[in-house]
């Protein structure tokens, strides 16, 4: 199996050099990686502290990984803080982050690369986010005695762990000194393989950090002067299929507001949504907005966790498309009702909104427009789904002081 691995890996690597000629996003990844360890040694060559290493796969797996680190930076500001991520999606956005010592791309997972990661930057705690599984450096970790923690960690029946064939993925987890999980379904699943004793439901960290993120939003003056007194919408990151279910209800209800977040701010896409949905104007131009224009289409990347502050109903992109919904948490905590097309299952946070009464899913855009307007129309129903989106988000927050605790602790850092 861990030939396979192996194999695969360099697979991998060969096929992320092909598509680098004609994928951005692939060259983005392999440019990232060359000379990443002299780039190391740079930088770790007269560090003399300890040092808490957290890998994620992406921007997702870094906001949930967040507010452990800043709540370790606040309790120790002697540590040094190493991130490392996987894609280019989220090292590109998140290299300069101010909340740690450094930030770079995690080298290609061979023996030969984390016996040198390891050898340069001497981590005395590494974190891993959520389900990144990269075994070399993994067992590096559990070889070297170095606490090993997986974060916000979910598992499903179908992953490589649970099948005949995932030895090495079992393999995995029993060097990790402890999983905390988002859910009593993960813990049983992992007892179903005999892993038990070092893992246990603490939540998802991701409610800590869209509840830190609404404390801290700031006022929009050019969106507040754009939606005036009118009911609002906020589409966040949408596809094309969302746009397409949702533009001609903006098309015939002029007098509602839309701000539409796409996912990709690209300027094919920016352009498409321009298209779709008619009375539009770019946010980069709203102070060229017309008396009719009713939708403000963002095009810059951070604004949309405050924007969601501004909604009489949040709409959640993705759930027409096959990746699935979008972020959920992010409207919610703002105690607005959450609605959002029907691929949402391999999403635990979007299932438990539903039940929570706080979300609805809808099918089709005749499904998405009744929804709409019966609540648009009925503050009373608009304000106790708002509601009780707000308390589910609020219940299931701490996350991040569980884990911290466990840290401490159990002297998982020797300072």
């Amino acid at each position: 199996m861990k030939l396979l691995y192996n194999i695969f890996i360099q697979i991998y690597s060969v096929a992320a050099y092909l598509l680098s000629f004609t994928n951005h996003k692939a060259k983005l990844w392999l440019d990232g990686r060359k000379n990443i360890f002299e780039d190391l040694q740079g930088a770790f060559k007269n560090n003399d502290s300890e040092v808490i290493w957290m890998h994620c796969a992406s921007l997702g797996e870094f906001e949930q990984g967040r507010p452990i680190i800043e709540k370790l930076r606040a309790k120790g500001a002697e540590y040094k803080i190493l991130i490392t991520f996987f894609s280019p999606s989220g090292y590109e956005i998140q290299k300069n982050y101010g909340g740690a010592d450094w930030v770079f791309y995690l080298p290609v997972d061979t023996k030969k690369n984390a016996d040198l990661f390891y050898k340069i930057v001497k981590p005395s705690l590494v974190i891993f986010v959520k389900y990144e599984f990269w075994y070399h450096y993994i067992a590096k970790a559990k070889n070297q005695n170095i606490p090993l923690l997986l974060v916000s960690g979910i598992f499903r029946k179908s992953q490589l762990f649970f099948k005949w064939y995932g030895s090495l993925y079992k393999e995995m987890l029993q060097c990790f000194t402890y999983l905390f999980l988002q859910n009593q379904a993960s813990v049983d699943l992992l007892k179903s393989i005999q892993i038990s004793g070092n893992a246990a439901v603490s939540g998802d960290t991701r409610f800590d950090r869209v509840v830190e993120i609404a404390s801290q939003a700031k006022s929009l003056t050019a969106i507040e002067t754009f939606i005036g007194n009118a009911q609002v919408v906020v589409a966040g990151s949408t596809w094309t299929e969302d746009d397409e279910e949702l533009d001609h209800y903006a098309i015939t209800h002029p007098e509602i507001k839309f701000i539409v977040a796409p996912h990709n701010i690209e300027k094919k896409r920016l352009d498409e949504c321009l298209s779709l949905y008619k009375n539009a104007v770019l946010y980069s131009n709203i102070a060229k907005a017309k008396s009719n224009t009713n939708v403000v289409v963002i095009d810059n990347i951070g604004m949309l966790s405050t924007l969601y502050k501004y909604a009489s109903i949040c709409f959640i992109g993705g759930g027409f498309g096959g990746d699935g919904v979008h972020n959920v948490l992010e409207a919610a905590v703002y105690s607005r009702p959450v609605i959002f097309g029907f691929e949402y299952d391999k999403y635990i946070e979007a299932v438990e909104l539903i039940d929570a009464d706080g979300a609805i899913s809808v099918e089709n855009a005749l499904e998405l427009e009744k929804i709409l307007s019966q609540l648009l129309k009925d503050p009373s129903m608009m304000g106790h789904m708002g509601n009780n989106a707000g308390k589910y988000v609020k219940m299931n927050s701490g996350a991040t002081d569980k884990i911290v605790e466990y840290i401490y602790a159990n002297r998982l850092l020797i300072n």
